[in-house]
């Protein structure tokens, strides 16, 4: 049979999606992805991490074609081991917010363009941020203190800032987006099951789902033949852009009425939720 008049590419995301909470694949979920490839249908990584965090989860033997990173800001080509795409925020506009945030004394992150982007900057706000002196004690051997100038001299893959209430995500980004017509911002939960609100700040036209249609223009894929599942709000693009679209089980309540229920990431919800439409 050919599943590939079904589906001919297949998007997932990783951390609370494809991943279980110990970071493993499950092994039905492996299979699947072993099946897929099989059959000529395309496995696409599209996770808000940066490449060198992806790779600490998933082995260079894992059976995916191609990896958008850092929430589709880069793209990586699995099978001839390159760096296919890349989308950085220009220099000029990354001094500018590093401006807005310094005067608003915010705790945030500035990561150096693909692909260099596992490096930062950091500076520390007004307020003592749990969360931001956390993620430093994770990454401080790749961060740097954002220099006295408050410049830097390169442009930039994208900005983290970190809130404890939503409410000043949601004041931020109003203001953000009033100001500057050359960036996206987008939400995402703590990955640390905290509870703070992530901030993430790329060019424009980054996004999971621009990454899988830029892979679908490149293997002649209509969009009505795609599948994505994911679990969280920096994954709404991609599944505002597939043709067939989940959530897992342990997404945040206020998305789930959008799009098919899965189960969840600890269920094998990634092999399930794909077999419905190979298998129907």
């Amino acid at each position: 049979m050919d599943y590939r008049k079904k589906i001919a590419l297949v998007a997932t995301d990783l951390d609370g999606t494809l991943l279980r909470s110990d970071k493993s694949i499950s092994k039905e979920d492996w299979a699947m992805l072993e099946f897929l490839g099989e059959h000529g249908i395309l496995r696409v990584v599209a996770t808000g991490r940066d490449f060198r965090k992806v790779k600490e989860v998933i082995p260079d033997h894992a059976p995916f074609d191609y990896v958008a990173f850092s929430t589709g800001a880069g793209i990586y080509d699995c099978r001839n081991q390159e760096l296919l795409y890349k989308k950085n925020i220009e220099q000029a506009t990354v001094n500018q917010i590093i401006d807005v945030l310094v005067e608003k004394r915010f705790n945030f992150y500035v990561f150096r363009g693909i692909p260099e982007n596992s490096y930062c900057w950091y500076y520390r706000g007004e307020h003592l941020c749990q969360e931001f002196e956390r993620y430093y004690s994770f990454h401080h051997q790749y961060a740097s203190l954002l220099p006295e100038t408050g410049q830097i001299d390169t442009d930039a893959c994208q900005f983290l800032v970190i809130f404890e209430q939503a409410e000043d995500f949601d004041r931020l980004k109003a203001e953000l987006e009033e100001h500057f017509d050359d960036i996206k911002v987008l939400r995402a939960s703590s990955p640390l099951e905290t509870g703070y609100v992530w901030m993430e700040i790329f060019h424009k036209s980054v996004s999971k789902g621009n990454a899988i249609q830029y892979l679908c223009k490149l293997h002649d894929i209509p969009q009505n033949s795609t599948f994505s599942i994911g679990n969280d709000y920096n994954d709404l693009e991609l599944l505002d852009f597939t043709s067939i679209s989940y959530l897992v089980e342990n997404s945040p309540e206020e998305l789930k009425h959008k799009y098919l229920k899965a189960p969840s990431n600890e269920e094998s919800g990634f092999s399930s939720s794909v077999g419905n439409h190979l298998f129907d």
